[in-house]
């Protein structure tokens, strides 16, 4: 993720989210502040790590970090859910439809990608259940976007197989 965009992200939340907002405590001392918690948000859903994994990195407990994680989820969902989390309209169809048209991709609404993450802390009980064949334990992210990066569906798949 960029910069600039991460930043919009943080913005946007310590404005418009209560949880993100800089308080003070009985004694004076400032919160954490929106740009760490929006960091140990990211890091768990980037590294696929747990919640104590940020402690040291962000410097915040584990229940910190778990209350991070669910306040960026349900802030993104709530700030950008309409606009980037939905299906296409029409219009949208149309209009995506024309300008692959233009660029020499006729009929072609958006591309598709999948890739395999390696999942480093999985459940250690489900050891095998999610690897191809390589001996290492891998999610595959599946999402479909437009040219412009506009996402009408993400979601990640559980790739199952037995060694």
């Amino acid at each position: 993720m960029n910069k600039s965009l991460f930043m919009h992200i943080v913005h946007r939340l310590s404005a418009e989210v209560e949880y993100f907002q800089p308080t003070q405590d009985a004694v004076g001392r400032s919160s954490l502040s929106p740009l760490q918690k929006c960091t140990a948000a990211i890091r768990q859903l980037a590294y696929g790590g747990g919640a104590d994994t940020v402690d040291e990195y962000v410097r915040l407990a584990k229940t910190t970090a778990q209350k991070c994680l669910h306040n960026f989820t349900t802030g993104i969902i709530h700030l950008f859910g309409d606009e980037y989390l939905r299906r296409p309209t029409p219009e949208d169809l149309e209009r995506l439809l024309h300008i692959g048209e233009q660029r020499g991709f006729p009929e072609m609404v958006g591309s598709i990608d999948c890739m395999h993450w390696e999942w480093k802390n999985y459940p250690t009980a489900w050891k095998g259940m999610y690897s191809r064949g390589t001996g290492k334990s891998t999610i595959v992210l599946e999402e479909v976007v437009s040219y412009d990066l506009w996402i009408w569906h993400a979601f990640l798949e559980l790739q199952v197989s037995f060694p």
